[in-house]
Parts: C-alpha cells; sequence; structure tokens
C-alpha cells in the first residue's frame, strides 16, 4: 500500500481538517499517523498516510489542490519512509525543560541531546507566564540508542540547563500514550 507524508500549513480556522481529511477519504486514503497543532494563528499538520494502490503523490496533490486554494494552505506529498514498528533499545525519555525566555535553549538541549545519539522524536514548546516574566516550557520525547546511558545525559543536560538558564528533568517515559 502506497504511503505518503502529508504537510499543510495556513492561517488556523474552523473547518480546515474536516476539508483536508474530506479530501484523503474520497480517495479512500487512510490517515496511519497525525499531528496537527495551531500555534499564534497558524495551523500546521502532517499526515502520514495509507492509500489505495492506483493512488499516488501527483493523485493526492491533485486531490488536495482544491482545498489548498480554497483555504489558502500550503501543502506538500511526498513519498513516507516507512520503517518497522518504533523501537527504542536505549529506552524512551521524557524530558522537560523551563526557565527564562531566550534564544538558544532548543538548540542547546537538542545538542546535547544529539551526542548522545538521541532521537527527538516530538518536541513542544510554549511561553507561559506573565508578559514581564515569561517562562519558556518545553516538553519532549527521546529514544536512546542501544547501550546510551540514560544517567549521563541527564547529567550533561542539567549541566546544559546551567548554562542556558533553564532546569532540565530527564525520566524514563511511562506506558506508550497518545
Amino acid at each position: 500500500m502506497p504511503t505518503f507524508a502529508l504537510i499543510a500549513a495556513g492561517a488556523d480556522r474552523p473547518g480546515i481538517v474536516a476539508a483536508v481529511t474530506g479530501a484523503l477519504a474520497a480517495l479512500d486514503v487512510n490517515l496511519a499517523d497525525t499531528t496537527m497543532v495551531g500555534l499564534h494563528g497558524t495551523f500546521a499538520m502532517v499526515l502520514v498516510v495509507e492509500a489505495p494502490p492506483s493512488v499516488d503523490a501527483p493523485a493526492l496533490e491533485a486531490a488536495l489542490a482544491p482545498v489548498a486554494e480554497a483555504w489558502d494552505l500550503a501543502v506538500a506529498v511526498r513519498p513516507a519512509v516507512v520503517a518497522d514498528a518504533p523501537s527504542s533499545p536505549g529506552g524512551r525519555h521524557t524530558l522537560t525543560v523551563y526557565g527564562g525566555d531566550h534564544p538558544g535553549i532548543v538548540h542547546g538541549v537538542a545538542s546535547r541531546i544529539a551526542a548522545h545519539g538521541g532521537n527527538i522524536v516530538a518536541l513542544e514548546t510554549h511561553v507561559i507566564g506573565p508578559p514581564d516574566r515569561p517562562v519558556y516550557a518545553m516538553a519532549l520525547d527521546l529514544e536512546l540508542p542501544a547501550g546510551a546511558d540514560a544517567e549521563s545525559l541527564a547529567r550533561d543536560l542539567t549541566e546544559a540547563g546551567r548554562s542556558l538558564g533553564v532546569s532540565c528533568t530527564l525520566r524514563a517515559a511511562d506506558a506508550d500514550i497518545l
């Protein structure tokens, strides 16, 4: 079954999800994995979809073109990289980061994770708190490779946090949930 990655983004407003998924349903396309979010008035969605054998990327793009035009969306369709079921031989972990908002926090934390061979599989950030004292909040799900030392990564993240003016807390992920 052909599998595609679909990305769409535009101004956030009611009905976008219904419009995009309606075009896909009309082609008998199944939504495998999706993430959709509205941020500061912009809506973005990333979908991995499974299509019938008769549907290719140009057919998906053609079906989504009227939706993209009507909703002023940027849409891209590409063949998806399909891997076996996700595995995390070194374990799945959750990292939370809190501190004063300033540029470079994501890069500083992501660089330390990469240095340990970790793969960030989800990342969400928000600026919270009152306007005169904004706090940067970040949550990451990451997978470590076989043989990775989570305690060493935690120490490295604590050190990075000190230099970035944030606190970093790494813990083993709880049971699989959405």
